[in-house]
Formats: C-alpha cells, structure tokens, sequence
C-alpha cells in the first residue's frame, strides 16, 4: 500500500522503523524487513544506525530505488550550511547519492532560527534533487505555523507519537489542514513499554478492547494497531529486531475493521504523552555531536 505525499511522490504506508535498534542488530532487522516485503526504511542520525540500514539495504540484492529510505537530520546540525553537511554524512554511511525523505528530528522552540534555517536548506536540497521529498517530526501545530511563515515549501510528512494512547487529533488536524501527511512513530504504543520509560505505563498491547478486536480476526493486537493506522489515511514505522514480529507487522492488508471498531480504538486515548515533549528544551540531548563518519 502506497501513500501519495503533497510534492506527488509515493511512500509505502508501512515501514522498519530502527530507533532503539543496536547497531549490531540493525542490518540482519533491515535484511529480514526487506525479505518480508517491506521497501520503507526510517532510520535517523541520532540513532547511530544510518550506516547500518545502509548494509542491510545493500544485503537485500534489491536496487536502490526500490527502497524508500527516510532519514532526520539532529538538533546539533541545524543551520543552513549545517544541515547540508547533514546530508553529506547521512549518504555517506547509507552509502546512497539521494534520500527519498529528510525530515528535522525535532522542533527546538528554544533555537527556533536555527530550525527554521535547517529546513530551508532541506528546500535547497529538494531543489537540487539530492532528496526527493522534506519534512518535519515532533511539530505540534504552533511550530508548523512557525515555519510555514518562514519557508516557501510545505512538509510532505510530520513524524509524531501516534498510537490509541496518545493520537494527537489537533496535530493530525493541523497536518490535514495543510496537506501534511501524518507518519507515527510508536505506532504500536511501544513507547508505552519501552525499558526505562516508567513502570507506571499501561501498555497499549495489553488493552483488552485491542484484544478482543485481535481476537475476532485472529490477528494479534500490533496488526490491528496497524491496521488501524492504515485505515486512517497514516504512515507507521512499527520498530522490531524479530524477524518473526517484523514479518507480522507487515502481515495487515488482508483484513478490514469496520467504523465501530476504528471508533472503539479510537475512544482508547488518554491525552497523554509518553515520549518527550517538542515544546521542552533540551540542550544536552540536542548538543549530541553526530560522527562524521
């Protein structure tokens, strides 16, 4: 299933998403995406994996321009020159001469000037066909009013934490309004039990409502989650090193949720972020240096 982007070009809805993914354990998760029909990869430079993704990709035997490959640039190269040096380092260890899709990690209200410089060196590049598509993640939507005040070309994607804990129905609104397409992160609520994020957090795979709908098709309650997503008109990058979940995880064209069932998964929302908030400043994580190489 593909998902046609604001600038016409074609993203398939589902992707390997590698964020937490070891490096040591990210090109056998690309091999295995890629063998299980997968042809959307989303990495990003903070996660310390580009090179990685980029050995998969190659292992795959598939050609390049068969695999949709997603990258961010980080807080610490925002700028204009900055940022496409960015691109310079995230080819070089994808071992690629373009990207389908480069999008801002992140906001940064507290350096707004700079995010607003790295995006318009993301229009530069797309101008100079070096990507083929530019977006944002984490854009709540004051900061996409921001940078649509400041910038000529509107984001084809904003990334965000999505999944029926948290659905963010003013982001997805201001996206829609814009013509922004919405790609969730978290899709399947694993950062609702993700290690070292709070004992506290109900996992979403656990919820009984998801469950029962699992049951009455005899999918497991990440395939609705995705389902879900897909039936919504979204982009999700669900994340796995498993061969087994990550063939599962693509394993959600063959079934169909009614209104009812969307609108119960919908009702589950708590209006609680579990990732961290886009409107908080944080300059030690954001000062994180990516290597040259």
């Amino acid at each position: 299933m593909e998902l046609t982007l604001n600038n016409g070009v074609t993203m398939p809805a589902i992707g390997l998403g590698v964020f937490q993914s070891a490096p040591e354990q990210t090109t056998a998760a690309v091999e295995a995406a890629l063998a299980a029909g997968y042809r959307h990869i989303d990495t990003a430079a903070a996660y310390g994996n580009e090179r990685e993704v980029g050995d998969g990709i190659r292992r795959s035997s598939l050609d390049r321009s068969e695999v949709f490959i997603e990258t961010k640039v980080w807080v610490s190269d925002y700028g204009y020159d900055q940022t496409l040096h960015a691109w310079d380092k995230a080819t070089g260890k994808l071992g690629v001469d373009y990207l389908d899709l480069l999008i801002l990690h992140q906001p940064a209200p507290d350096r707004f000037e700079k995010t607003i410089a790295a995006y318009k060196a993301l229009e530069t590049l797309l101008a100079d066909g070096r990507v083929r598509a530019i977006g944002v993640s984490n854009f709540m939507p004051h900061h996409l009013e921001q940078l649509l005040d400041s910038t000529d070309i509107v984001p084809a994607v904003n990334q965000i934490e999505l999944h029926p804990y948290f659905t963010q129905p003013g982001v997805q609104a201001a996206d829609a309004e814009h013509g922004i397409l919405t790609q969730a992160w978290s899709p399947i609520g694993g950062i609702t039990f993700y290690p070292g994020w709070g004992q506290e957090r109900r996992n979403v795979m656990e919820d009984p409502a998801i469950a029962a709908i699992a049951r009455a098709y005899g999918k497991s309650p990440a395939q609705v989650m995705l389902r879900w997503h897909l039936h919504q008109g979204r982009s999700a990058i669900p994340k796995s090193t498993n061969p087994a979940r990550i063939a599962e995880n693509f394993d959600v064209f063959d079934f169909e949720l009614s209104a009812a069932e969307l609108a119960a998964i919908d009702a589950l929302d708590t209006g609680n972020r579990n990732g961290p908030d886009p409107d908080e400043a944080r300059p030690e994580r954001f000062a994180m240096v990516i290597p040259e190489a």
